[in-house]
């Protein structure tokens, strides 16, 4: 490899743009020193690169080193292709600009000159060199443009042009200063286009701005304040970053976003300059802010750390790579003479290091790199056009094709670049009239991983070739750089305690009440007939709760049945042994209407089961009362008469001739009329009806019937309950009578569990929820009527059924003729009374 050298030159040969030389006077090149490539192959076309490949932040700059290998891979890409540019091939000179003004002439002008410069001694002409890839920085590219096309006294000296892959300055759209200037990345007038319909897909109105103090950053910021009057985003402040670092202006721009009320921040920087300010930031703990990158600095590796994988590579054999290996691995590799040529401190390498995952190896991220590998393809496509032309034809129609082996620059670029099309596999690339590429943006979020890594994640595109208001698009699920997830539908932020506003945590919304939409403020209450589903994201009808027959319905139902069903079956005994002493001489009549009143009450209790509706709730309370006050109406007339029975056997006791059937009968139909007349009152007035409980519980309706009026239902009750101690007073009073004849205990124990279970029905009753309200209304029914039925008529069915040798006139009056002496005197009973009542 034949070094370059570098030259001042004192422009004396001049070269016109078809080729021409013109000497105007005579002096010599001055010699400035050496300057040779990183890269170079031969080739019949030959391209230059500039690369940064040292920076002014990073002595070395791996991402860099990754573009100029970009380039050099197309090309041999390129020459490998026999479609494309056949029978030629391409080569290259890539030169490092070390990211500076300076450093991107020196690199320029280097790649100008001819290999041969060293031995002669005037600056004669220029190498075979068709067009220039770079230079990343905008400003970089400005000199690097400005030398191409350097003009003295309306001579052109250089024709180049040249094709950028990171110059993003909206100035350089500008085709009368840089005629001779592409570039395959969009310009900033697009970025700023996309950046403010990111600012109103937002909402963001009131935000910063920091750039770097050069063209890039100027031309940025005129662009943004142009496109904010036209959507009415206000800018808080702007601040310059010095191209040269100064601690002390750092420090104003960081207590100028402090001081600022504007939490939004756009930078317009390159990493090198944005570099000392970020890292201040993070020294000083500055948050709250949110960022917005230019493409510039988006991506930068120097901003973010990388973990390390095993995978051994084979010792390098170019400098600059192995200067790449020392920066990597931390290790010399050794020369032949066993020393190290960049790194003399480091230890020697061993050629089994790990890879390091740096930005370098990364090939989730190569969209400049993408740009360089577009630029060279640019190039190659034009080439092709140009030698593959026919007369006549395409931008030749008024002259003859170019001659391949005697190609000018102009003729590369003017002619061919703004019209050449590369058929890409990831979209078709061309260029418009300003030589700038169609626009397409990457929306990069930054996100840490599970291990703390930073990762460049794709959360949309900015497609500048979209119709207005259609350009941006987000992929808001992959948006999660967050302090807190959003929270979903069904549940509503909860901000914590001394922690931003950003920070909180979901708390699923309480039961009856729904949120549908993701990050609710505040979960909204369900109407009263409806209810929250499982997820709280939905109001749903509420269960309607009634005892119906279920389980404990049926079981109800069935011992309701069962009871009037026993009932029935001791009347037909009843009846068919109604001749019978035992059934006579407990007054048949009243039997038979106290069994048919609890036939009655046993199958009013069905009315209690099922949906309630208007006349089911008006009927089970009243046909209950009713019922009831029939059947105690005639234990009551039965008490009567067994206690006047007795009464009447002591001499000059006329008693019973006021308690004869007509009597009795007189009594049961002016007890059970009371009722009925309290019952009618309570219809008319304040009937009982359906009703929808919706208080005791939220997540169900209790469809039950109300009573109306508490007065009306506590009244029929008590009525109950007045005729229930009535006949127990009078059956305890006769409890002593014969045992064969007196029923006064039956009645006492049959009334004592009567009330017993009704004493107990109320606290049952106000405190059972829903439906076990009315099955506790059924329960107390049930158990008083069988508790009637069993005392009263069970031990007469024992007898009838299963002692008929009892039932006889003459086991009666044997029984009562043995009966104790000093309580038939005490009674004063006339036993021939009682055989002539038998």
């Amino acid at each position: 490899m034949s070094p370059l050298l570098l030259y001042t030159l004192v422009y004396h040969t001049f070269v016109f743009s078809h080729g021409q030389t013109n000497s105007i006077s005579a002096s010599s090149c001055i010699l400035q020193g050496l300057f040779e490539p990183s890269f170079l192959a031969n080739g019949h076309f030959m391209i230059g690169g500039l690369f940064p490949l040292h920076y002014r932040v990073e002595m070395f700059h791996p991402r860099a080193f990754r573009w100029a290998q970009t380039m050099r891979f197309a090309v041999e890409e390129i020459n490998q292709n026999r479609n494309l540019l056949p029978n030629f091939t391409l080569g290259y000179e890539i030169y490092d600009s070390c990211a500076t003004h300076v450093g991107g002439q020196r690199a320029i002008l280097a790649a100008l000159n001819g290999p041969e410069e060293a031995q002669s001694a005037m600056c004669s002409g220029t190498a075979p060199l068709l067009v220039v890839i770079g230079d990343s920085g905008s400003s970089q590219s400005i000199v690097v443009s400005g030398t191409l096309n350097q003009q003295v006294r309306m001579y052109i000296i250089f024709t180049h042009f040249q094709i950028s892959y990171f110059s993003t300055c909206s100035c350089l759209s500008d085709r009368k200063k840089y005629p001779t200037f592409f570039r395959v990345i969009p310009s900033d007038d697009y970025q700023v286009k996309a950046i403010t319909r990111l600012l109103l897909q937002f909402g963001w109105k009131w935000v910063g701005m920091i750039a770097e103090d050069d063209d890039y950053g100027r031309y940025a910021l005129q662009g943004l304040l142009r496109e904010f009057r036209n959507i009415g985003v206000c800018l808080a402040y702007y601040e310059m970053i010095p191209k040269v670092y100064n601690q002390r202006r750092i420090h104003e721009i960081l207590r100028v976003m402090k001081q600022s009320t504007a939490k939004v921040v756009i930078a317009f920087a390159g990493e090198g300059e944005l570099y000392p300010l970020l890292k201040e930031y993070m020294d000083q703990n500055i948050t709250g802010i949110q960022w917005i990158a230019s493409e510039a600095w988006v991506t930068a590796s120097i901003f973010t750390d990388y973990l390390l994988t095993v995978n051994p590579l084979r010792h390098p054999k170019n400098a600059l790579v192995q200067e790449l290996w020392g920066v990597l691995y931390g290790c010399f590799l050794q020369t032949p003479n066993g020393t190290s040529q960049n790194f003399p401190q480091l230890p020697a390498c061993t050629g089994q290091e790990p890879l390091l995952d740096t930005v370098y190896v990364d090939t989730s991220n190569l969209r400049l790199s993408y740009c360089v590998y577009k630029a060279v393809y640019a190039i190659a496509y034009s080439l092709h056009n140009l030698i593959s032309c026919e007369p006549g034809k395409g931008p030749f129609q008024n002259s003859s094709c170019a001659d391949p082996a005697n190609l000018y620059p102009w003729q590369v670029g003017l002619l061919y670049v703004l019209s050449v099309k590369m058929p890409f596999i990831l979209k078709e690339v061309n260029f418009d009239e300003k030589g700038d590429s169609v626009p397409s943006y990457d929306l990069i979020n930054w996100q840490r991983d599970t291990s703390g890594k930073i990762q460049f994640i794709n959360v949309g595109m900015f497609d500048g070739a979209k119709d207005a208001g259609k350009e941006l698009f987000i992929k808001e699920d992959v948006l999660v750089s967050v302090c807190s997830d959003s929270c979903t539908p069904g549940s509503r932020k909860a901000v914590r305690r001394g922690e931003p506003l950003c920070c909180f945590d979901c708390v699923p919304c309480d039961d009856g009440k729904i949120s549908n939409q993701t990050d609710s403020v505040d979960c909204t209450p369900c109407p009263e007939d409806y209810w929250s589903n499982t997820a709280r994201t939905e109001c749903i009808p509420k269960a309607v709760e009634f005892l119906t027959h279920d389980a404990m319905g049926l079981t109800l139902t069935v011992i309701s049945v069962v009871g009037a069903c026993l009932t029935a079956a001791i009347l037909l005994v009843f009846i068919r042994h109604r001749n019978t002493p035992i059934v006579r001489v407990n007054n048949s009549e009243l039997s038979f209407f106290i069994l048919l009143s609890l036939i009655l009450c046993f199958l009013c209790a069905l009315l209690f089961i099922g949906e309630p509706t208007v006349w089911s709730c008006m009927l089970r309370h009243t046909a209950f009362s009713i019922t009831f006050s029939l059947c105690i109406s005639c234990i009551l007339g039965k008490t009567l008469v067994v206690l006047a029975a007795f009464t009447a056997t002591r001499p000059g006791n006329n008693i019973m001739k006021w308690l004869g059937p007509k009597q009795q009968r007189v009594i049961i139909f002016a007890c059970t009329l009371v009722q009925v007349l309290i019952c009618s009152v309570w219809l008319i007035a304040a009937p009982p009806f359906p009703f929808k409980n919706t208080q005791y519980s939220r997540s169900k309706i209790i469809l039950e019937c109300s009573v109306g009026s508490d007065w009306a239902f506590w009244s029929v009750l008590g009525y109950i309950g007045l005729l229930a101690c009535l006949c127990f007073v009078l059956a305890f009073l006769a409890r002593k009578l014969p045992g064969n004849f007196n029923e006064a205990k039956y009645i006492t124990f049959s009334i004592l569990i009567f009330c017993a279970v009704w004493l107990a029905f109320i606290p049952a009753y106000v405190s059972s929820p829903g439906k076990f309200t009315v099955a506790v209304e059924i329960f107390a029914i049930l158990a008083s009527s069988f508790g009637l039925l069993l005392c009263l008529f069970a031990p007469k069915c024992y007898i009838i059924l299963l002692k008929p040798q009892k039932n006889t006139k003459s086991f009666i009056l044997l029984y009562s003729l043995e009966f104790n002496e000093n309580i038939i005197i005490k009674c004063g009973i006339n036993l021939s009374l009682l055989i002539l009542h038998l």
